[in-house]
């Protein structure tokens, strides 16, 4: 089987009139169709620069990014990019927001208006459509951030802390949702954050990056029972406690 992402032996410097700052150094690792991965590690270990390589913002400086197995820049692969903001427009309405990246491609029309409306209803945001982004809780906001993310199809997402702006009981809520919803759709995801509990909760495997320049420590695979499937559920597994111990003692070691 092909991996939907190759990342092999990257590494990216930024660079200022002070100098040059390795951020990233031979980062290798892939991702499965349809699997969930999360990166964790310290501050300023390049966690979001991964994924700006990824995702083609910036190209590495050493290395190569492949995906479903062709170099990226030789293709147009169908990539969403979630961050830390939802980035919903106050002067358009729900529909309007999540309707964006197809009226920016030409693609609206009343097949892709009415799956959209379906989007909605599904994700709990029904009778919300001709609502403003101010009306809505910071929870619902994300959800339609997302709608508007899979209304282009992404065959791989990535998703950069899109979270923590939520308080917290609601962060929780909301990445319970989301990872049910990317589950139940069988899209490929890379989620970076800060909070072990979300990534160990959320995911099939964790990446564990050293502090800058980020090199990769470990990678822990993730299994719970299949009574244990959601964020939610996982976090009151026996097991959860351990993969936690495992990742933080990994962080807490910096050599």
């Amino acid at each position: 089987m092909i991996p939907k992402l190759e990342v092999t032996g990257v590494s990216y410097s930024y660079h200022s009139l002070d100098g040059e700052t390795l951020a990233l150094s031979d980062i290798s690792f892939s991702v499965d169709p349809g699997e969930f991965v999360a990166i964790v590690g310290p501050s300023g270990c390049g966690k979001s620069t991964l994924l700006s390589l990824i995702s083609g913002l910036i190209r590495p400086e050493k290395g190569e990014i492949r995906i479903d197995g062709i170099p990226l820049g030789e293709s147009s692969p169908a990539i969403g990019y979630m961050l830390q903001k939802d980035h919903l427009f106050e002067w358009r309405t729900i529909l309007a927001n999540v309707s964006l990246g197809l009226e920016i491609r030409r693609q609206l029309d009343d097949s892709s208006r009415a799956r959209l409306e379906e989007m909605l209803a599904a994700y709990g945001l029904k009778g919300f459509e001709k609502s403003k982004p101010s009306e809505l809780s910071g929870g619902m906001r994300q959800r339609a951030a997302l709608i508007r993310t899979l209304a282009l199809k992404p065959d791989l997402l990535l998703l950069d802390e899109p979270f923590s702006a939520l308080d917290y009981q609601t962060r929780l809520a909301v990445c319970d949702d989301i990872s049910s919803i990317l589950r139940s759709t069988g899209k490929t995801a890379v989620l970076v954050t800060h909070d072990l509990s979300e990534a160990i909760s959320a995911a099939d495997r964790v990446i564990v990056l050293s502090a800058r320049p980020g090199q990769i420590k470990a990678v822990l695979s993730i299994t719970f029972p299949e009574d244990c499937v959601s964020p939610l559920a996982r976090r009151n597994c026996p097991e959860f406690s351990n993969y936690f111990n495992s990742v933080w003692k990994e962080l807490r070691t910096y050599d």
